[in-house]
């Protein structure tokens, strides 16, 4: 896949690609949709799908006050992409006067002088221009006298229906969900389980004196999960791309808290067991770690035994629920 991260690099790319355009935080099952219907399409035009993102999310240009959480930074989304056989990403510095631009001057200024796309495919949801103003309507409406076609694909039925997640897929619902601590309905949305990615530290050593040795984690800029105890898997890696889709998973109970055990106030702390009797040396590796099933809250132990009883539980219910 090739990768476009400037304007210049734009005039060399040909014109009449398939292009589809969004934040694909997550490449979530409705991404995924997306862009098979972009594969199918270009496969009939004979010519290459091309995939335009955002970075950073516009969110954080227009309202840097409350930025969202990503699911996916832009080398992970970039590889997921990748794996759905997209031949071009286009990413596009987010800017003020970029974002500023009225729908009829972002398809005209930017998508036709740069791109002139034969096909645009897009969700039901999709809104472009200044305030979101426009929609996959008003795209068609351009493409009549503008030579392109616009593909709507519909939602994706996930089944999680619940509060404010309606069924359809979003990023949104899948950041919520993470938050409640129920990784299951989120995996259902992504069509994967959510994996946190991120480079092993040195850790307190607790782990090892209770005889439950744990490589903990520093993870990138990506969404956490809630506090809590974790059914998981971890796979391990010697880089980033090596940890981020695919790779041998291996059972992991998994823990995100703030160590409330011995210390009153202590960073956040992401700690992964494999739960094998022999495991390799893990400091200076990279993990990725596969949220299953949420086990318990975490809580206050008064002795080093009662949470080594408790530690012990949980890698039962962990290996019980995993097997």
């Amino acid at each position: 896949m090739r990768i476009i991260e400037d304007h210049q690099g734009l005039s060399g790319l040909p014109k009449g690609m398939v292009l589809t355009i969004g934040n694909f935080d997550g490449v979530h099952r409705g991404h995924q949709a997306i862009i098979k219907m972009a594969r199918q399409t270009a496969k009939q035009k004979q010519t290459q799908v091309a995939v335009m993102t955002f970075d950073p999310h516009p969110e954080v240009v227009l309202r840097p006050e409350r930025p969202p959480e990503i699911l996916t930074p832009l080398r992970m989304k970039s590889i997921l992409l990748e794996s759905l056989s997209v031949d071009i990403l286009i990413v596009v510095k987010d800017s003020l006067k970029l974002l500023n631009l009225s729908p009829q001057d972002f398809v005209d200024q930017f998508l036709m002088e740069n791109l002139a796309p034969s096909v645009i495919v897009e969700g039901p949801d999709f809104n472009f221009g200044y305030g979101r103003s426009g929609d996959i309507n008003t795209l068609r409406e351009f493409g009549k006298s503008r030579n392109f076609e616009v593909v709507g694909v519909p939602f994706v039925d996930t089944g999680v229906k619940d509060g404010d997640v309606s069924g359809r897929c979003s990023s949104s619902a899948i950041r919520r969900l993470l938050g409640e601590g129920r990784p299951r309905q989120a995996a259902q949305i992504l069509g994967r389980p959510f994996r946190l990615v991120g480079r092993t530290i040195p850790g307190r050593g607790v782990g090892v004196q209770l005889g439950f040795p744990t490589a903990n984690i520093e993870p990138i800029v990506q969404v956490i999960p809630a506090e809590g105890v974790y059914a998981g898997y971890a796979v391990t890696g010697d880089c980033l791309e090596d940890v981020v889709f695919g790779g041998l998973r291996r059972p992991a109970a998994i823990s995100i808290g703030r160590a409330k055990t011995f210390v009153g106030d202590h960073p956040l702390l992401l700690e992964a067991h494999l739960l094998e009797d022999k495991v390799e040396d893990l400091r200076g590796k990279w993990l990725g770690l596969d949220f299953m099933r949420f086990i318990r809250h975490q809580q206050r132990f008064e002795t080093k035994d009662h949470l080594r009883q408790q530690i012990k539980k949980d890698c039962e219910k962990a290996l019980n629920y995993l097997t």
